[in-house]
């Protein structure tokens, strides 16, 4: 699916959380690539923002366009092997907040339905019991609106899509999804209502637990 119309924000153009000689922890914006495309006008991404100022700065994870937060690179190849494994043993802590379409009855739960890639409607992807890959999601009810309820989400998988594809499979979309909401969801909100609010891993030097918090958009 190309992007259509790729417009990303460019104030602030860069949000630097934390850095120092071994990682930068960043605020993504919404509507910004994490790495670039592979087409010319895809190629502002926060990996080349940050690359401009730090040469060195290597993804270690990703978050999809459409949602914000917190994001870490490695500045050096040590760094990046270490936050990499911390990721792939499931050693890292990551909270979601989202506002999902409709009032959620029950106050918390879990979605545990394996994904794979919709091929021929790719990037999306879909449930498949057979073929999918593990995927884990907890959530919990933070307050309700008239027609939609604010949820903490905490992907224990990190499969592409996840929490999107789970919520959705609740029958609570998040609403400005352009993928995955009903056309009332999406007629809610201007963006996708999804933003990694907290990160919890440890230092790749000092093996020190960092924990960080930012503030949710909508």
């Amino acid at each position: 699916m190309a992007l259509l119309n790729y417009n990303p924000p460019t104030t602030p153009y860069l949000t630097i959380v934390f850095k120092d000689e071994d990682i930068v922890v960043l605020n993504k914006p919404s509507g910004l690539l994490s790495v670039p495309g592979k087409a010319l006008e895809h190629r502002d991404s926060l990996q080349n923002r940050v690359q401009r100022v730090f040469p060195t700065a290597t993804v270690v994870h990703r978050l999809d366009m459409a949602t914000s937060g917190l994001m870490i690179m490695a500045l050096n190849k040590a760094a990046h092997r270490h936050i990499s494994k911390q990721f792939e043993l499931r050693e890292t802590h990551k909270t979601y907040q989202a506002i999902v379409y409709g009032k959620v009855t029950t106050k918390s739960g879990e979605v545990d339905l394996p994904l794979i890639c919709d091929w021929p409607n790719r990037p999306k992807q879909m449930v498949d019991h057979e073929r999918g890959k593990k995927a884990l999601t907890q959530w919990s009810v933070l307050e309700h609106f008239d027609n939609s309820t604010r949820v903490e989400l905490k992907p224990i998988t990190g499969r592409s899509h996840q929490l999107r594809v789970h919520m959705l499979s609740l029958g609570h979309p998040i609403i400005g999804d352009r993928l995955y909401a009903y056309p009332d969801a999406l007629a809610m909100a201007s963006r996708l209502n999804l933003h990694a609010k907290t990160l919890s891993f440890r230092h790749p030097q000092t093996e020190q637990t960092l924990n960080f918090d930012t503030e949710v958009p909508f």
